[in-house]
C-alpha cells in the first residue's frame, strides 16, 4: 500500500482546478433544461480522458467506468439547469435567457472532471463509475431512471457519493451527516366536490369552498397531533383553486400542495391520514373529497459507516465539518441511497447569493476546489468502508 496516495490525489485535483473552473464557466453559460441536456453531457465527456467509454442511460445520461474490474464506487453529478432568468451580469453568464444553472450542478460537474481525471492518472486508485445524471429538477427523476436500468449493479457498484452546494453553511464547511439529511418529496391534489348554486341561497347548496377551507385548517392537525413531535414533516398547501364569481357557489374546488417527512414509515402515515382528512371533513361538510398523489424522492440517507470514515479525511484536506445539517429540501440522489450505502455532502458557499434556485446564486468559482476536495474524501471514505482490503490501496497521508 502507498502511504502517498491520497496526498498525490490531493494534488492531482489542485492542478486540474483551473480547467475545471474554465469548464465550470462554459457549462453555465450554456445551460440546458431537463430532458434536454445532450449539449452538456458533450461538453462534459469532451472534458474527460478520451480513453474512457461512456454507455449512455436515461436518455441525456451517461456512466463511465475509471480503473479495471472489480468493486466500484459512483461519483454522481447533475446534468440539468433551471427555468430561471439570470441576474448575475457576469462575463460568463447563461446565453439562454430563461435558463440558467441556479442550483449549482455547473459546479458539481467541474468538480467531478477534476476528481475523475485525477483518478484516471494515478496508478493504484480504487475503481470509479462516474454518473452523469439526467433530471434532476424534475420528473420523472433521472436518478430513478438510472436505477431502474441496473447499469450500475453491471458496472458492480457498492456505493454512491455526491456533493451538493449549501448557500447556508460558510465556505470553507463540509456537512457531513449521518442518517437522514434529505426529506421524502410528495405533491398531491385534493379535489372537492360539491353542489353549486346562488351564493345568496347557500342552504340549497353544498359549498365545496367551506369544506375545502376546513380540509386545509385540518391537515395541519397531521403534523401537530399525528406525529410524534421528535419526527420531522413539513405539509403545505400551496395553491387553492374554486369559483368564478362573488355571487355563485361553485360546484367543485380543488388544492396543491407537498409533504416532507424524514421517515419512511412517517411518510406513509401522513399521507394514509392525509386521504382519510379529506374524504371526512369533505363528507362532514356534504361534500366528496379525495387525495391524488404524486410520489416523489424518498427519504436521502446516509450511511454511518461512510460518514465515519470521510469526516476525518474533510478535516485532513483542511475542510470544517458540520454534523447536523439536515434539510426538508429533497433530491433525488435518495434513489442511490435507497439501493446501496451512499453519502450526500453539502459544501458552504454563503455569499453566493440569497438561496438555491435563485437568479442570483453563482458560488464562487473557488467552490469547484472544494467539491472536489470533498468529492475526493467521500470517494476515499467510501472505498476505505466498502471494498475489501486487497483491492484498496488507498491510506490517508494527513496534509499539512
Amino acid at each position: 500500500m502507498n502511504p502517498e496516495l491520497f496526498e498525490s490525489l490531493r494534488r492531482r485535483i489542485d492542478q486540474e482546478i483551473p480547467g475545471a473552473i474554465a469548464l465550470r464557466h462554459k457549462l453555465h453559460s450554456m445551460p440546458d433544461l431537463s430532458g434536454s441536456e445532450g449539449p452538456t453531457l458533450e461538453l462534459v465527456l469532451n472534458a474527460l480522458p478520451g480513453d474512457l467509454q461512456a454507455r449512455f442511460v436515461a436518455g441525456t445520461g451517461a456512466v463511465l467506468r475509471i480503473g479495471g474490474p472489480g468493486k466500484a464506487i459512483a461519483i454522481r453529478a447533475e446534468l440539468d439547469a433551471l427555468p430561471a432568468l439570470e441576474e448575475s451580469e457576469l462575463d460568463w453568464a447563461s446565453k439562454r435567457p430563461g435558463v440558467m444553472h441556479a442550483c449549482g450542478h455547473d459546479v458539481h460537474l467541474a468538480a467531478v472532471v477534476a476528481l475523475a481525471r485525477a483518478v484516471h492518472s494515478t496508478a493504484g486508485a480504487a475503481p470509479m463509475a462516474l454518473v452523469f445524471q439526467p433530471r434532476e429538477e424534475t420528473y420523472p427523476s433521472g436518478a430513478k431512471d438510472i436505477c431502474a436500468t441496473g447499469i450500475l449493479a453491471e458496472e458492480d457498484v457498492r456505493a454512491t457519493v455526491a456533493a451538493h452546494v449549501q448557500p447556508l453553511l460558510p465556505g470553507g464547511t463540509v456537512a457531513c451527516t449521518p442518517g437522514a439529511v434529505n426529506a421524502s418529496s410528495d405533491e398531491f391534489v385534493i379535489n372537492i366536490q360539491g353542489r353549486g348554486g346562488h351564493a345568496a341561497y347557500p342552504h340549497i347548496a353544498a359549498d365545496p369552498v367551506l369544506a375545502l377551507s376546513h380540509v386545509v385548517v385540518s391537515l395541519q392537525n397531521i403534523v401537530s397531533r399525528n406525529v410524534d413531535p421528535m419526527d420531522s414533516v413539513v405539509l403545505t398547501i400551496a395553491t387553492l383553486q374554486a369559483g368564478t364569481a362573488a355571487n355563485v357557489i361553485p360546484g367543485t374546488a380543488a388544492a396543491r400542495g407537498t409533504v416532507r417527512t424524514m421517515s419512511t414509515p412517517v411518510r406513509a402515515e401522513v399521507l394514509r391520514r392525509l386521504a382519510e382528512t379529506v374524504r371526512l371533513v369533505a363528507a362532514a361538510h356534504g361534500c366528496s373529497g379525495e387525495v391524488t398523489v404524486t410520489e416523489g424522492e424518498p427519504v436521502l440517507e446516509n450511511d454511518a459507516h461512510i460518514v465515519k470514515a470521510t469526516a476525518p479525511l474533510l478535516l485532513a484536506l483542511g475542510m470544517d465539518v458540520d454534523s447536523n445539517l439536515r434539510s426538508a429540501g429533497s433530491d433525488d440522489f435518495s434513489y442511490f441511497s435507497e439501493k446501496m450505502p451512499s453519502l450526500m455532502m453539502f459544501v458552504g458557499t454563503s455569499g453566493a447569493g440569497e438561496r438555491l434556485h435563485s437568479s442570483t446564486f453563482v458560488p464562487h468559482d473557488s467552490h469547484v476546489h472544494d467539491v472536489a476536495h470533498a468529492l475526493l474524501a467521500g470517494y476515499v471514505g467510501a472505498a476505505r468502508t466498502l471494498l475489501p482490503a486487497h483491492e484498496l490501496p488507498l491510506v490517508v497521508a494527513p496534509t499539512s
